[in-house]
């Protein structure tokens, strides 16, 4: 029994069974010997078709050649054939790209790529990569846009509320700069405050012509007069200066004190701050760098060094008004008594500290040194007479422990240059001046306006 071949899938359908027309049928059903073999005698295909050359003609080859019978025919590709036809790259994409790269309307490079998204997928054009980069990129250049302008605005908002402050300041009659701020003044004058409000803040850093460093408040109902605030200034600004340059070795260098008053006019406009300055005591030679020396600029041990320095300094600072100790022997003996005592807390306290272990040696070292200098101190506050006590005096300056001093503040990066001459023979306070060791240069008072006082060393 003959098993017919598979059918091809490619071969046309055949042709509706016709019966028997007169010979043997073809093997599916076709005519006999005359259906097997067409008219003319010739042979028809394996399918029923025509002929041998008929059936040749019905199978052709790849570029219209004859085929072979059986063999899959190719399918045309539709349009013209060519080994390099791709789809083309899309227009969008490539100017995204380039829009993000050169940060050139970076908003509209990212339109662009989402248009070349949209028309890629649309159109199945090449170009998806480039449209994703251009709009990647083109989203951080609007993200730096938009970071530039709000920086930038921060910037303007801030330097206008510091114009916005110093302009309320100065309408109400108070110095324009505040605590910490530094300033020029037109010609670096500062003995007159008739240019007060012409000042311009600049960083302290670099070089300028004063520095504040207190404000208070006048607590009075009515205008208590010009000598009156001046004097209250005077008092004031030198107090709070301790606060601000808590080192007393710190050097300012020419730096004076000067103060900013209210004056009848200011006053009445709500003016009732005093403002406390150093200046340049000489303008052609400014000054360069803060003098602050608080809480805000000093670590820990700092402090804990220059607190204990301050329990001595206060006790120091209470001599007596009568310089000879022959006009007022038994005021200068209560003073040696306080200093006995601020000697005695001051190393109790370098003591009750714990330093870093640079320090350690010569922070016990000044200790022991202060114990000593206490002895001495002690028999010039029991002294009989005044050639006694100058006898214990003289000792007891050189041991208020400043040579110890400078090595322990070496190790913790404070000033090493002490104020005090402790060269005996020149009476009690020698070297220190009426800011009691944490005072230099003079201080001065300046007025306000036309009718300023001007500048008077105090």
């Amino acid at each position: 029994m003959d098993i017919p071949p598979p059918p091809d899938p490619y071969a046309p359908p055949p042709p509706e069974p016709q019966g028997r027309q007169g010979g043997r049928q073809g093997p599916y059903g076709q005519g006999g010997e005359q259906g097997a073999y067409g008219r003319g005698g010739h042979q028809q295909g394996a399918y029923g078709q025509g002929g041998q050359q008929q059936g040749l003609q019905g199978l052709q080859g790849p570029y219209g050649q004859p085929g072979v019978p059986g063999a899959v025919p190719y399918q045309r590709w539709p349009g013209s054939y060519s080994p390099y036809s791709r789809p083309p790259v899309n227009g969008f994409a490539i100017v995204s790209l380039v829009l993000g790269i050169l940060c050139f309307l970076p908003a509209v490079g990212l339109v662009f790529g989402l248009i070349a998204l949209a028309q890629i997928k649309r159109k199945g054009e090449r170009g998806k990569g480039l449209a994703i980069a251009g709009s990647v990129v083109s989203v951080v250049g609007v993200l730096l846009l938009v970071l530039a302008v709000v920086t930038g605005g921060a910037r303007d908002v801030v330097e206008g509320m510091r114009e916005a402050a110093r302009d309320a300041r100065a309408n109400a009659g108070a110095f324009p700069v505040a605590k910490g701020g530094c300033f020029d003044a037109p010609d670096g004058a500062l003995d007159s405050m008739e240019y007060a409000f012409q000042v311009d803040e600049v960083p302290c850093a670099g070089r300028h012509d004063g520095e504040v460093f207190a404000s208070f408040r006048v607590d009075h109902t009515r205008y208590p007069g010009d000598d009156a605030l001046v004097g209250l200034a005077e008092t004031k600004c030198a107090a709070q200066r301790s606060a601000y340059v808590m080192d007393s070795w710190a050097d300012p260098g020419d730096a004076e004190i000067y103060y900013f008053v209210p004056d009848r006019s200011t006053w009445r406009r709500g003016d009732r701050h005093v403002t406390c300055l150093f200046g340049a005591a000489d303008p052609g030679h400014p000054l360069k760098g803060s003098l602050r020396r608080d809480a805000t600029t000093l670590d820990a041990h700092q402090l804990a060094y220059l607190k204990a320095d301050r329990a001595f300094e206060k006790a120091y600072g209470t001599q007596p008004a009568e310089e000879l100790v022959e006009d007022d022997l038994d005021g200068h003996k209560k003073w040696a008594a306080r200093v006995d005592k601020g000697l005695a807390e001051r190393a109790r306290q370098l003591r009750a500290h714990t330093w870093p272990a640079p320090a350690r040696p010569s922070v016990a070292a000044l200790a022991a040194e202060l114990d000593r200098g206490r002895a001495q101190w002690a028999k010039a506050a029991g002294s009989a007479d005044a050639d006694s006590y100058y006898d214990h005096y003289v000792a007891g300056l050189r041991g208020l422990g400043d040579k110890k001093a400078v090595a322990a503040r070496k190790s913790l990066g404070l000033a090493t240059t002490s104020p005090r001459d402790a060269t005996p023979g020149d009476g009690p306070g020698s070297g220190l001046d009426e800011g009691h060791g944490e005072g230099h240069g003079e201080e001065r008072g300046t007025g306000r306006g036309t009718g300023g006082e001007g500048s008077a060393a105090v």
